[in-house]
């Protein structure tokens, strides 16, 4: 039971992607941090984000702008435009 709602809940968090375009500018929550960057797509259970960025829940930069970003789907807290 449990590794179906696993399944359940990470084809969710997929659908969330369906509406955005390859290019548009995102934020993605994982844990206590959001990642900022433009969606590249999903390809083998992760999120792909260009010209990333990562922030603390504070809102502060913690790293440097980072070309490329993966991002496991059943890592994903949230997703904003």
């Amino acid at each position: 039971m449990l590794l179906f709602q696993s399944l359940q809940r990470d084809c969710f968090i997929t659908a969330l992607f369906d509406n955005f375009q390859i290019g548009t500018r995102l934020g993605i929550g994982v844990d206590s941090s959001l990642w900022v960057g433009k969606f590249a797509g999903i390809q083998d259970g992760v999120a792909l984000l260009t010209d990333t960025q990562l922030f603390s829940n504070a809102g502060k930069p913690v790293d440097g702008i980072r070309p490329l970003v993966r991002i496991r789907i059943n890592q994903i807290t949230f997703v904003s435009e």
